[in-house]
């Protein structure tokens, strides 16, 4: 049975994405700060960036795990297949 090739993300990416987030959050947080808006429409914009910000990571949760899942289906099928393969005789004569 073949084994498939994971892919491996580095240290720097992972350091490059946490930055990028932060940056990204804190930009945001600090033009809402600074918005000329009353309290209640900073308030309320804030809230709907938090949603945002969740449903994000709530969707990138569920693609990693059909991914994942996905991923287990085929080398389960692989699996199967190698076995019957294996077990095969194209010259047995019944």
């Amino acid at each position: 049975m073949t084994k498939a090739i994971q892919p491996r993300n580095s240290g720097p990416f992972y350091i490059q994405s946490i930055l990028s987030f932060g940056v990204s959050v804190g930009a945001v947080g600090i033009g809402l700060a600074y918005l000329p808006v009353g309290a209640w429409v900073r308030a309320f914009l804030a809230i709907g960036v938090l949603y945002v910000v969740t449903s994000a990571f709530t969707l990138a949760k569920c693609v990693r795990d059909r991914q994942e899942l996905a991923e287990v289906t085929t080398r389960v099928d692989q699996a199967r297949l190698d076995k019957l393969l294996a077990e095969h005789d194209p010259f047995k004569v019944d």
